[in-house]
């Protein structure tokens, strides 16, 4: 039964844990000290910030004989980007010249060696390794590697390969992988040292560093699968794909944007980096780190310079081709808006209900994650002790929520079932949900609703609640924060502020905090609320308005506290309320006789 909205003022609560739990705004989004202008000097070398790892292991391949690399990166590497910036950290290698020799003057056979020093006039060089690095990708011919012999009237000429150009050869692993003759043929030719161009022509021998490009999965497979590999590969570098704000300063990520906007024809006005700033951390979801996604902002620079119509980009240019980001990719976001301001999907906002809560979700297309509301519903009855989980029997929950849901089934023993077994069972869903559920994010809401349930005590629908608890009832970090918050915020924001709405967060995810400005300034105006709390204790306080209960000696509750009515519920279905026990037969047939 749903209870009116002032049945349970949130503004009248006198608790301490209410204003302990309150997070001020400015711990809602990150802090930055940002230089007064963005047009320092940048140089392609900027590119490799927060890449210490990469560079020092190239360093090291450049200076060993006979050992290649493997460079793990990730999707939003901008890889020719990269690469002309890390080839700069070697010491630059001096030219070498492909000769043609003999053993011994007298000697027919004829060999070939690479020599450093610019032979005679008379020798001819059959090849110049003079170019520092390339790299291959897409169709990659034997041709492309090792070059070719091209014929003409009165002789044949070596067009040099790859192999004969370079000082550093950069390979596209999955390119590679398309030929397995390619790979196997470049696997023989590191390990015999030398590469033949066909059968009559001596062979050449191997002369630069190899540098394998693909993800760190394709390394540890290889690792395990190829002799060859794991034996001439021993070097990873493995790319990180964010940088720590306690290790570099902001002025280094400043040039890091500078190098990108240089390669998309734009400059950065200083107004412009906040808000790319902000984008950068809500990437990676830390108020201390920054994205390292080249790609991605590449593209997202290259869009605000056509909507800005301008190669100087100012913070509404940025704000502009932010806007229209999400706007192409949230149309999910807006079926599912409408589905609950059509009120398809009930989830009530205001009042308070037993055996209900408010769970936050997130929705993630692949391209695009949007927060979710999720209604979560309990009911018990006399039982064996069991807390089932509904989705997981409908095949609708996956094995985390499994996990989830069995911590939380611990808590509830840990509690109350330490002398003896409970005589009650429990049902838990997801309400109107019709997809895999899968995550342990909801076992603090599941466990507090599962605690009105027994109490028969009303949750306030006004606050939603994420978190995953471990048994001993701590609350854990969960993923998506950020969004779950904002999909909550904006279903409130749509029915309208009270004042009374917010979220309950766990502790440990506010440094992963980057809100809209809409929903700090809501907090800033006192109409909504955020609690970051470190126990399930708190939760159930902060949700039923009562304290939660702390034992004695004897295990026991205060019967006005909320563990205190779950204890008195739990002993009525076990039997143990004198009040409650119904006469046997022979004490009603003694009563009907009017002798007792």
């Amino acid at each position: 039964m749903l209870i009116s909205s002032h049945y349970f003022p949130l503004s009248q609560l006198n608790y301490h844990y209410m204003n302990s739990t309150l997070l001020p705004s400015a711990k809602l989004a990150p802090q930055y000290h940002l230089p007064d202008a963005s047009t320092s000097v940048s140089f392609p070398s900027h590119i490799l910030l927060g890449q210490e790892r990469v560079v020092e292991t190239f360093k090291l391949m450049s200076k060993t004989n006979s050992q290649h690399l493997f460079l793990a990166d990730f999707l939003g590497v901008d890889r020719s980007l990269f690469i002309d910036a890390l080839v700069t950290q070697a010491n630059t290698p001096s030219s070498h010249y492909l000769v043609a020799t003999k053993k011994q003057q007298e000697d027919t056979d004829i060999q070939f060696k690479w020599q450093q020093t610019l032979p005679p006039e008379h020798v001819g060089i059959i090849a110049k390794q003079e170019s520092l690095s390339c790299y291959l990708q897409g169709t990659i011919r034997r041709a492309d590697l090792l070059g070719r012999m091209l014929k003409t009237d009165k002789s044949s000429v070596y067009k040099p390969g790859a192999l004969a150009k370079n000082h550093f050869v950069f390979i596209c692993l999955a390119s590679l992988w398309q030929r397995e003759s390619l790979w196997d043929l470049l696997m023989q030719i590191i390990h015999d040292g030398f590469y033949r161009i066909n059968n009559e022509l001596t062979p050449i021998p191997l002369n630069c560093k190899i540098v394998l490009v693909g993800s760190g999965l394709s390394y540890s497979q290889l690792r395990v699968e190829d002799r060859n590999f794991n034996r001439h590969f021993p070097l990873l570098a493995e790319m990180s794909n964010e940088v720590d704000l306690t290790q570099h300063p902001e002025s280094s990520y400043v040039q890091w944007l500078n190098v990108l906007a240089q390669a998309e024809s734009v400059e950065l006005e200083p107004s412009s980096l906040l808000p790319l700033f902000w984008y950068s951390s809500r990437l990676v979801e830390h108020q201390q780190r920054l994205s390292l996604s080249m790609l991605e902002f590449r593209q997202l620079l290259g869009q605000a310079k056509v909507y800005s119509g301008q190669a100087t980009l100012n913070a509404a240019a940025i704000a502009k081709a932010l806007e229209k980001l999400k706007f192409r990719h949230n149309s999910s976001e807006i079926y599912s808006a409408q589905s609950f301001d059509d009120n398809f999907i009930n989830l009530p906002t205001k009042g308070a209900m037993v055996g209900q809560i408010n769970a936050l979700t997130v929705i993630d297309t692949g391209d695009y994650t949007y927060g979710e509301p999720a209604r979560i519903t309990s009911s018990v009855h006399y039982g064996d002790g069991e807390v089932a989980d509904i989705e997981r029997k409908s095949e609708l929950g996956g094995n985390i929520h499994a996990k989830g849901m069995m911590i939380l089934s611990a808590c509830l023993y840990r509690i109350f079932g330490r002398d003896a077994p409970l005589h009650l069972n429990a049902n838990i869903v997801f309400e109107q949900s019709y997809q895999e559920i899968d995550g342990d994010s909801a076992s603090l809401a599941e466990y507090c609703c599962l605690m009105s349930a027994i109490a028969e005590h009303p949750i306030i629908q006004s606050l939603a609640v994420t978190g995953a608890l471990d048994q001993f009832g701590n609350v854990q970090a969960i993923g998506g924060v950020n969004e779950k918050i904002e999909g909550f915020f904006n279903l409130c924001q749509r029915r309208g502020l009270t004042g009374e709405q917010g979220v309950i967060m766990p502790k440990a995810n506010v440094l992963q905090l980057n809100l809209e400005p809409a929903v700090i300034e809501a907090i800033d105006k006192g109409l909504f609320h955020i609690h970051a709390i470190e126990h399930m204790d708190q939760a159930v306080e902060l949700l039923m308005q009562m304290p939660a209960g702390v034992a004695n000696e004897d295990n026991d509750f205060a019967p006005d506290t909320l563990y205190g009515l779950v204890q008195q519920r739990l002993d009525k279905l076990a039997g143990q309320d004198d009040d409650d026990v119904e006469l046997n037969f022979f004490a009603k047939l003694l009563a009907r006789l009017h002798i007792i």
